[in-house]
């Protein structure tokens, strides 16, 4: 409600969790032989982060997990739903009840913990030495929560993954993608599984790419590179980035900046890309 928005995808919260965030994360590739670490921006009702605990169970790979979510409530709902229930192994089922009600599990040679509160605040609590090899970021869209998808915060994500790390998340916004390529990432195109060409991209992932070592992709890949059309689109006036300057600001600071800098800038309309590549 205090969104308005939708938690998730309407085909599905677990098909949505699989397509956008276990399949690209791709984590039988992460981590080489140590310790894989993870952290769940947004976890709200936990799907995503319970498909990737689900695969790294299946695989006997331990793992450090760390989520931060604002709201209480939604994994309480979820975890009294029959449905949501019989989703989930009984391995899973039992994090699920410990993320809820004491904020953190140990398992054999895993352990997890959440941080509630505003992302912004809680990821400065986590050690500067703590680096990730995969980093979910799930946060409502950024007209609704712009303060997590500004430069300043999605800069201070990358800051936290380990070389080789992933971050994957649902947004293609050009905006997002053009200040993850900033801060250091190199951008990948999450492969949509319908052939509607409205539907150009489910998301996008971003890789800490080691220096000289560009990662390859195949055709058995999840995602792809950058089409043109996705490339041109970061040059247009979509791709002005979401300013939070204090670390603090108002959701309508954010926005209200971000318009007055659309309005001032020279480069093309969304609007003109969008009818150039057939998309309206």
């Amino acid at each position: 409600e205090l969104f308005n928005e939708s938690f998730h995808d309407y085909k599905g919260a677990k098909q949505e969790a699989i397509i956008k965030f276990l399949n690209p994360a791709e984590i039988n590739q992460l981590g080489e032989e140590k310790r894989l670490s993870i952290l769940d921006i947004c976890f709200g009702t936990g799907y995503n982060s319970s498909c990737i605990f689900e695969e790294l169970f299946k695989n006997k790979k331990e793992f450090i997990w760390l989520g931060i979510e604002l709201d209480q409530r939604p994994l309480k709902i979820a975890l009294k739903n029959i449905n949501f229930r019989r989703e989930w192994s009984s391995t899973t089922l039992s994090i699920l009840e410990l993320i809820s009600s004491e904020g953190e599990w140990k398992n054999q040679n895993s352990y997890g913990k959440i941080l509630w509160g505003d992302a912004r605040k809680s990821i400065n609590l986590i050690p500067k030495l703590q680096k990730f090899d995969l980093i979910l970021l799930d946060a409502f869209s950024p007209s609704k929560c712009p303060e997590l998808w500004s430069e300043e915060f999605l800069r201070s994500l990358v800051k936290r993954m380990a070389p080789n790390g992933r971050l994957t998340t649902y947004c293609r916004a050009a905006a997002i993608r053009n200040s993850l390529k900033r801060a250091g990432l190199q951008l990948h195109s999450i492969i949509p599984i319908s052939n509607d060409k409205k539907d150009w991209s489910s998301g996008t992932v971003g890789i800490l790419q080691t220096k000289g070592k560009e990662v390859e992709t195949t055709n058995q890949s999840f995602f792809r590179n950058l089409t043109k059309m996705e490339e041109e689109h970061l040059k247009t006036k979509s791709a002005i980035p979401y300013r939070d300057l204090s670390g603090g600001d108002t959701p309508k600071q954010i926005l209200l900046r971000r318009q007055l800098e659309q309005k001032e800038s020279k480069m093309e309309s969304t609007n003109k890309w969008k009818k150039r590549w057939g998309l309206f």
